[in-house]
């Protein structure tokens, strides 16, 4: 099929890895430029955008935030902080009521501080962690910050030890952390039993798709694919009003701006990065406003056709 700029969002299955995804998409599309958007564990089902052609410049610009459904087991902590790694302790978790629970929940709400998993993909001295602990090398990983949007309490099973939950956070965050540290609060231990990813990077389910899908019918993978410029919907948009101002644009050149156009736009954001198009309202790139200058100097750049 004809190569394509945009967003494939993936309903990643269990047991696929991220990088198994891009190499499927890669050959179903016939094209090398294909990159993720982060990658969820092999045991983790759910959202997965993936970036095609100049699609994967725009990845840092996207909305950070993730949202999740996940089961925390109480009562077991594993090597992986999972439920598929090694069991290193057991103890008895306290008899808690829902509310009470919900309570403890308030300790990972908001800004918080976690130490990443030791199997996770977190640089040590110019190594991935997980690569260091699978050759049982001893390191320690610092805490990171990261910022807990929304967690609910969805279920609480008592007898089995099982609370479900949905959490809404910032990019990096490690809910098999939120799961372990969780154990903890209650002096007992916990791993994640199970986490889907419902919505992430400003995508949800309602657009995705699976692989399994899209290698049974090939030639409906286009319907799918999501324009870059509308998966930029949550940045304010400049518009170019002639073709000098492309070509200036086009050379890296910064473009004039009255001050008016801020003015007339309440919802105008002149202090995040700028979506810049034309009169066509092709997407031309992303550019940042410099106070000092009046003007948007470019940062991103996409070639003339």
């Amino acid at each position: 099929m004809e190569n394509k700029n945009g967003f494939l969002v993936i309903n990643k299955e269990q047991g696929c890895t991220s990088h198994d995804c891009v190499k499927k998409i890669r050959n179903l599309l016939n094209t090398k430029k294909v990159g993720h958007t982060g990658t969820l564990d092999p045991e983790v089902t759910g959202i997965l955008p993936i970036a095609i052609g100049s699609a994967t410049r725009f990845i840092q610009y996207l909305p950070q935030e993730k949202t999740y459904i996940g089961q925390i087991k109480l009562g077991i902590r594993t090597s992986t902080d999972d439920i598929q790694g090694k069991i290193i302790n057991k103890k008895d978790w306290p008899k808690i009521t829902h509310e009470q629970i919900d309570q403890y929940l308030n300790l990972f709400r908001g800004k918080i501080k976690q130490i990443p998993p030791k199997v996770s993909s977190v640089h040590v001295n110019g190594e991935r962690a997980y690569k260091k602990s699978f050759k049982n090398e001893n390191f320690e990983l610092a805490p990171r910050e990261v910022k807990i949007y929304e967690l609910l309490l969805m279920k609480w099973d008592q007898i089995k030890g099982i609370l479900e939950i949905k959490i809404k956070c910032s990019a990096g965050t490690y809910i098999r952390s939120i799961a372990r540290d969780f154990g903890k609060a209650l002096n007992s231990e916990g791993c994640l039993l199970m986490l889907e990813r419902t919505a992430a990077c400003g995508f949800d389910e309602k657009s995705s798709i699976k692989i399994s899908d899209m290698e049974k019918d090939r030639d409906n993978i286009k319907n799918f694919i999501i324009p870059t410029i509308s998966a930029l919907d949550h940045l304010s948009t400049f518009a170019l009003s002639n073709e000098e101002e492309v070509k200036f644009w086009q050379t890296g050149r910064a473009i004039k701006v009255d001050l008016n156009y801020f003015n007339e736009s309440k919802t105008f954001d002149h202090k995040n990065p700028i979506k810049v198009i034309d009169k066509t309202k092709t997407l031309l790139g992303i550019g940042f406003f410099n106070e000092e200058q009046i003007n948007i100097n470019p940062k991103l750049v996409l070639n003339a056709k």
